[in-house]
């Protein structure tokens, strides 16, 4: 089997062809650094069956940030048939200095000029032929997110497949890398083989980021930008909510319940009231899920996310931080796990702990499953977004919080620095592929962990009877801790199977209540009033992680102690925040 890997700097394009290659998923977005490991898929190529891996961001073969050593040391252990360099066409002034390593190291090289229509566009001429001879290797130019030049590229990697497999020699690096000459060969190349006009036109991006990186008015509209995101999430996700909730409605009165009437009570109550009922539950928040990730695919796509970093890092900087432990921060709004691997993109040490300490306060996909539901039963439909958004910007400020407590402790004096992209229209395709991932993502796991999680519940609030359950002693026994912080005691199991899987919560809550649906909204009303359902959700927030995400602070920390370090911060302090906000609210007359 042929072996090649796509190599490149980071936001060139490389995810987005290896999509192209092989119909995968692999992530892509508008900044830098968002690939910290291996992604690999085997495609057919020609006759040749290829193993295709996609590695991180790479800006040159000395880094020293742990992302781009995954890279050297894949390169340097795996015997690879070609190394395919994905370039950024509009870039090749400070990019054809990694050609000229690799080419120097032997490696069997396949160059493809990314982005060549928006080359095109700023005026640029690339001379594909002389950069080729120059560099003793296929170049072609490429739009990989239009799939213009794919053909082209596919047959100059099959070309190249008559030379034998071979690893890099990376005891060559040193004298390759701080050849004296290395900057001024690429400035020579870059002007025999590349043209574009002494000066362009300021165009659409210079002038979008006078109003997006201005610095009274770039927060503002960041904020304004998340609400308008979850007032389309509600305003079009609800009716479809909605509408699967009344088709599960009518399948189980009409199929599971007569379907079931004949069985004894106890396996009755464990697939009725246990399983549909909870993931029935869960499973109304699909539609939701898949609107929001299209909606935030737009924002990412779009590049504003990497000026959202930039605007941010003056403050985040006064707390020990930088912009991309922002871009994590916001990384995190879709997963803690990924965001928490993609601290690789930060050298120092120190500074990477830190930031992972304050990733696990994003407020995940699967905790927004917990606040939409919450918020759209006790709030009106007017408040619910601003409930929503408020949680938002509170956990922001918590893991700003945290990183100010604790910057002290991580001291870090690594610079900042990070290219802005220009923006970018998405394509409608890549945001169908960003929300169907995430919802079928989310369905993976309602098949698994939800399943496993509901009928665990069931079986607590069921035995050794409904009057006097393990539920109930449990409940019984955490209700000191959570009465003053206006949580009742049965929502606690709830809470404690949010620590396996924060999506169990929602059917969780359905088994304990026995109501699901608008059911369950309305029982939660009764006895939920708006203080301590949002001194609910704010623990909810908080408190301590999923257990993937405590098993990636582990494998990216390298550290016991820090990572129960950091379960006992996010539990004491989801603590002391619920209980300041409820006892205050108590006292004011809320």
């Amino acid at each position: 089997m042929k072996r090649i890997a796509l190599v490149g700097m980071p936001n060139t394009g490389k995810s987005t062809l290896f999509n192209r290659l092989t119909g995968g998923t692999a992530r892509v977005a508008n900044w830098p650094g968002l690939t910290v490991e291996l992604a690999c898929s085997r495609i057919l190529l020609g006759a040749q069956m290829v193993q295709v891996f996609d590695l991180p961001g790479i800006y040159d073969l000395t880094g020293g940030a742990e992302d781009e050593q995954v890279a050297q040391r894949f390169l340097s252990e795996a015997s690879l048939d070609a190394v395919v360099l994905v370039l950024n066409a509009c870039q090749l002034d400070r990019q054809l200095a990694l050609a000229l390593q690799l080419k120097a190291l032997g490696a069997p090289l396949v160059i493809c000029l990314n982005m060549h229509d928006e080359a095109k566009r700023a005026g640029i001429s690339i001379d594909v032929a002389a950069l080729s001879a120059a560099l003793d290797a296929p170049v072609q130019l490429l739009s990989a997110k239009y799939g213009h030049g794919l053909a082209e590229c596919k047959k100059a990697i099959e070309g190249i497949f008559s030379q034998p497999a071979q690893k890099i020699d990376f005891s060559h690096i040193p004298h390759t890398a701080n050849s004296a000459n290395l900057h001024a060969r690429e400035k020579q190349l870059f002007e025999r083989c590349v043209q574009q006009a002494p000066t362009l036109n300021e165009g659409a991006t210079a002038r979008l980021d006078r109003l997006v990186l201005h610095p009274w008015l770039g927060l503002p509209l960041f904020i304004l930008m998340m609400l308008a995101l979850f007032q389309l999430t509600y305003a079009i996700g609800t009716p479809l909510q909605d509408l699967l909730e009344a088709g599960l409605t009518w399948f189980k009165d009409s199929a599971l319940l007569p379907a079931t009437a004949s069985l004894p009570s106890f396996w009755q109550g464990i697939i009725v009231s246990g399983l549909f009922d909870g993931v029935s539950t869960v499973l109304t928040f699909a539609p939701i899920i898949f609107l929001f990730f299209c909606l935030m695919s737009v924002i990412e796509d779009s590049g504003y996310f990497a000026r959202a970093a930039f605007m941010m890092d003056g403050l985040m900087s006064r707390m020990g931080l930088d912009g991309r432990g922002f871009v994590m921060l916001m990384m995190g709004f879709g997963c803690n796990v990924p965001a928490i691997m993609g601290t690789r993109v930060i050298r120092d040490h120190k500074a990477r702990l830190l930031t992972m300490l304050t990733i696990p306060f994003s407020l995940c996909s699967a905790r927004l499953q917990i606040f939409l539901f919450l918020s759209g039963a006790l709030f009106s439909p007017t408040h619910a977004p601003w409930v929503v958004l408020s949680l938002y910007l509170a956990s922001i400020l918590i893991a700003m919080l945290t990183a100010v407590l604790f910057k002290a402790k991580f001291k870090s004096n690594e610079p900042f620095a990070l290219e802005l992209p220009p923006y970018r229209l998405p394509l409608l395709t890549h945001i169908w592929r960003r929300g169907w991932g995430e919802a079928r993502d989310f369905l993976r796991l309602a098949t698994t962990m939800i399943v496993l999680g509901v009928v665990l519940v069931w079986l607590l609030t069921n035995f050794p009877n409904p009057q006097h359950s393990y539920a109930a002693i449990i409940s019984d026994f955490l209700a000191p801790v959570l009465r003053p912080i206006g949580i009742e005691s049965t929502l606690s199991i709830a809470l404690i199977f949010g620590f396996v899987a924060k999506e169990v919560v929602l059917g969780a809550l359905s088994v304990i209540t026995g109501h699901e649906g608008a059911a369950l909204a309305t029982q939660l009303s009764h006895t939920l009033d708006p203080v301590s359902a949002y001194s609910f959700m704010l623990f909810s927030l908080i408190y301590i992680p999923c257990i993937s995400a405590i098993a990636a602070i582990k494998k990216e920390s390298k550290s016991n102690l820090y990572t129960v370090f950091s379960m006992t911060w996010s539990l004491g302090l989801a603590w002391m925040v619920s209980f300041v906000f409820y006892q205050s609210a108590r006292l004011l007359g809320f």
